[in-house]
């Protein structure tokens, strides 16, 4: 039997070397490296040219999203899964959109990422019902949306406007019930998005856009 060779990324150590125990103890399993960060996981990817690589999202150097990206430019053949704790729509739409093959979430089953794992070997995409419904009801909202409106999300839009009527990260966290660090990512996508270098710029691109009114 041909054995799966797995990279394992995740900035946990505990977490990293469980992942790895858990799927050497399938016979067709084969851990070849793990990655404390997104840039040494591209960097392994390369060296090892793994078959399918098991990829956290929130890491410090470079983040998951941006290392599935250069993994996928560099060595297309590689498929990749997520695995993360992160199941906000924001995380799972990144994570497909930037070429991850599934989305698992830490609390999945081991049946579940075995599965998941060798199907992507095979090419095929396995993503928890979870996480397939959210993809699906996020699709379905790009579909009805604007063209005009740049692919915000909804959440993001609340953030506008909050960020139009002079809000910092702070009180934007208050009024949605997130965290700060949260808040301060949907500012960052909304910029990205926008193409606007600092908030104000882009709220005048919003306003002149008729993305959002005051």
């Amino acid at each position: 039997m041909e054995s799966i060779r797995l990279l394992i990324v995740d900035d946990h150590p505990v977490v990293r070397e469980g992942i790895s125990a858990m799927m050497e103890t399938q016979p067709d399993l084969q851990v070849v490296a793990e990655a404390a960060n997104g840039l040494e996981a591209v960097q392994l990817a390369q060296e090892h040219h793994p078959d399918v690589v098991l990829m956290d999202l929130q890491m410090p150097v470079l983040d998951g999203v941006q290392a599935i990206r250069r993994i996928k430019e560099q060595c297309p053949e590689i498929q990749i899964i997520v695995l993360t704790t992160y199941d906000s729509d924001e995380y799972i739409f990144r994570g497909i959109e930037a070429g991850a093959r599934g989305y698992l979430l830490k609390g999945a089953t081991r049946d579940e990422v075995f599965s998941a794992v060798r199907a992507a070997k095979r090419g095929e995409s396995l993503l928890q019902p979870i996480v397939a419904s959210r993809l699906v009801e996020r699709y379905t909202q790009l579909a009805k949306r604007s063209p005009d409106d740049e692919g915000l999300s909804d959440r993001e839009m609340e953030v506008l406007r909050l960020m139009a009527e002079g809000a910092r990260n702070k009180e934007i966290a208050g009024k949605l019930c997130v965290t700060e660090k949260t808040a301060k990512a949907h500012v960052s996508n909304i910029l990205q998005k926008l193409n606007a270098d600092d908030r104000t710029e882009a709220v005048t691109i919003a306003l002149r856009k008729g993305i959002i009114k005051l």
